[in-house]
């Protein structure tokens, strides 16, 4: 069981190194390849302007979407060129508006077992960056992998944590997420404050852990009281204090105008997260 076919995307520079190094490394590690889209956004939105101004201003806009493709393509190239010459991969370039760019990361997503993106907040961030996050996960329905910052220690992660908490998204995750899991020396399935009369009051996550252990998974359950405010608080707390390398979680939204909009508990993990996060829906 492994993911074989790998998609990166970058709509500028920001982040690339570390994103590509830790997709090539997933990439050898599981003898995948690795696809890479370098994707130049038109953010133009032509409304009231003076006659004949909007023609200017969308050649200018696409001008500079062009511009912004070739930074992050050379950026990709730059990244993958340094990577080992056994890495399969693969470079391409498309420039898109804004509004269509959800289209164009869900084909893209639709067709890879795995996504790997670079943090969508912070302040080089744009709102492209969300929407591909998004995209992928939304409308590509495929597994993500946000890569932060400091990048992936590892590309078999030996201590994972995986949220649990009964849903529909965090079993997705589960399951989509077990090429990693298989492959953990420990899997500890965090249950942050259990419902008293929930399906699971007599044994939270136990499920889970029946279903992990079967798959050969070398599973535990670690249940958890909400001590701080948010439940992504005491996950990032938890993190810590086992050195996980992996946070495996369900990715939440909801629907705003048919776009869909990451909910608090994801918003929240991936402005706060120090290791890789893997989402699914």
């Amino acid at each position: 069981m492994a993911y074989k076919s790998l998609l990166t995307i970058a709509a500028s520079p920001e982040g690339v190194p570390a994103t590509v190094t830790a997709a090539a490394q997933l990439a050898q590690a599981m003898d995948a390849h690795l696809d890479a889209l370098a994707v130049g956004v038109d953010r133009t939105q032509i409304g009231y302007s003076y006659v004949g101004s909007g023609a200017v201003v969308i050649a200018a806009a696409m001008d500079r979407a062009e511009a912004e493709a070739r930074e992050a393509e050379a950026a990709l190239n730059a990244a993958i060129g340094a990577q080992t010459p056994s890495l399969r991969s693969s470079v391409e370039s498309v420039v898109t508006q804004l509004g269509a760019l959800t289209d164009v990361v869900a084909t893209r997503a639709r067709y890879s077992d795995l996504v790997v993106l670079p943090l969508p907040y912070g302040k080089s961030r744009g709102v492209e960056d969300e929407a591909m996050t998004e995209a992928a996960l939304f409308e590509g329905m495929a597994p993500v992998l946000i890569v932060p910052p400091s990048g992936m220690r590892t590309a078999v992660p030996k201590r994972i944590i995986v949220a649990w908490n009964q849903s529909r998204e965090a079993l997705v995750a589960a399951r989509r997420a077990m090429p990693f899991l298989k492959r953990a020396e420990l899997v500890q399935i965090v249950v942050v404050d259990p419902p008293a009369h929930g399906p699971e009051r007599s044994d939270p996550g136990g499920l889970l852990c029946q279903l992990l252990v079967r798959h050969g998974v070398k599973a535990e359950v670690s249940v958890l009281a909400r001590t701080l405010p948010r439940v992504s608080e005491v996950l990032a707390r938890q993190v810590r204090d086992v050195d996980a390398e992996l946070l495996v979680m369900g990715a939440y939204g909801h629907s705003r105008f048919r776009e869909a909009i990451l909910g608090g508990a994801t918003r929240d993990m991936l402005e706060r997260a120090d290791v890789p996060v893997f989402l699914a829906h």
